[in-house]
């Protein structure tokens, strides 16, 4: 490198230096471009078949379950209904169990939510928290949550009420079940408590 007599510096090459950073920019863009490429192709795999025809057959196999009698379920038998090992979705908020199962694209096994199938919801949806270590797989009382996360619970709570059919109680350990009538269980699907 030398002076060009007006204090700015030039290489020996005269402009060969700068076609070597024009093809270095060049080469970082087109890299730039694959990497912008392969992360949209995976979002696409990931995100984009889902509502292709597993989604669709999954949604069809769904509708086709016929509405759940009401019970009550220990942690042990809500996991039966994950959608993975079982179609029928359920997740527990705020000790209620609600059927999902219309949700798949959210609570099936590969959705956004799917963590939550099969499990209490509500220690997650109080803290806005999708990390599968954070939830508890033992009965959860919720008793260390502030009040703003109680009451995030109970607003889940009513989102959920408002949308999915209520099909019976989260049992704390120990707790018996209750014996429903059908005449509860219709009540119960027109409106729930």
């Amino acid at each position: 490198m030398a002076d060009d007599g007006q204090g700015r510096l030039s290489t020996e090459g005269g402009r060969g230096g700068g076609a070597a950073a024009a093809g270095g920019q060049m080469l970082l863009s087109l890299g730039l471009l694959a990497l912008a490429l392969l992360a949209a192709y995976r979002l696409y795999l990931r995100w984009g078949t889902r509502s292709g025809t597993g989604g669709a057959a999954r949604r069809g196999e769904a509708a086709a379950l016929p509405r759940m009698k009401r019970r009550d379920f220990s942690l042990e038998q809500l996991r039966e209904f994950d959608g993975a090992r079982n179609p029928r979705i359920l997740l527990a908020v705020n000790g209620k169990v609600f059927d999902v199962t219309e949700g798949s694209n959210f609570y099936g096994p590969e959705g956004p939510y799917g963590i939550f199938a099969g499990r209490d919801a509500s220690r997650g949806l109080a803290t806005f928290c999708l990390d599968k270590d954070k939830l508890r797989d033992e009965y959860d009382d919720l008793s260390d949550l502030s009040a703003v996360q109680m009451e995030s619970v109970r607003e889940w709570e009513m989102q959920f009420k408002e949308k999915y059919d209520y099909v019976g109680r989260l049992l704390k350990p120990g707790e018996e079940p209750s014996e429903y009538t059908d005449e509860e269980d219709t009540k119960d699907h027109t409106k729930q408590e």
